[in-house]
């Protein structure tokens, strides 16, 4: 049976690091369930359709190959909010968790990452974490990369679209974010991605051997 890892949690709490980490030690298949948004959302824009007719973004949703999603391409701001408009569609939803479904199954095993992925699309995976950090730590870490790139940014407004996307994604009536009940917790506000890494080997390695 293929070995799932189920990684969920708010937006910069540094899952996404923690999961192409895991998925690099333990040889597994990672995906990104955000991008998946992000790339019918670009499709969409791409086309100049509009973001606002559920059936036109389910069926886009459904043509978006989870193969070879690019980070650098999707990131972009403009793409984020347009992901976040059709992310709220119980049809877009639907046919993404389909397609992460399918993506979770691949041998030997997979990482996804999201919002979602332990509630909703692989409940039944034996390892789920949970992780998170305070809003104000996670609004620094986003302000000190963008920083590092070279570009601008105002900390009390990332603060602000950070506490804005959280309200968001946990009060949507659609698979709102929330821990597993059996999920493991860990606040990286205080940890190192290493450490956040090493943490997450043990609870990993413990599901492995049973």
């Amino acid at each position: 049976m293929t070995f799932i890892i189920a990684i969920d949690g708010p937006a910069a709490a540094g899952k996404g690091t923690l999961s192409r980490r895991i998925a690099e030690e333990y040889g597994l298949h990672h995906l990104d369930t955000g991008l998946t948004y992000r790339a019918t959302a670009r499709a969409l824009l791409d086309a100049g359709l509009p973001l606002d007719d559920e059936l036109v973004a389910e069926g886009v949703a459904r043509d978006v190959e989870l193969a070879g999603l690019d980070r650098s391409v999707l990131s972009q701001h403009s793409v984020g909010e347009a992901a976040s408009k059709i992310a709220v569609m119980p049809a877009v939803r639907r046919a993404l968790v389909e397609a992460q479904r399918a993506f979770s199954v691949r041998e030997p095993g997979t990482v996804l990452d999201g919002r979602d992925i332990g509630t909703v699309v692989c409940p039944d995976a034996p390892v789920k974490l949970y992780v998170t950090a305070s809003a104000e730590v996670r609004a620094r870490r986003r302000f000190d990369e963008i920083v590092a790139n070279g570009v601008p940014a105002d900390f009390l407004e990332i603060l602000a679209d950070i506490v804005k996307r959280d309200e968001r994604d946990m009060g949507r009536a659609d698979s709102p974010l929330r821990p597993a009940p059996d999920a493991h917790l860990l606040d990286t506000s205080e940890m190192s991605i290493e450490a956040a890494f090493q943490a997450a080997r043990m609870i990993i390695d413990a599901a492995r051997n049973k």
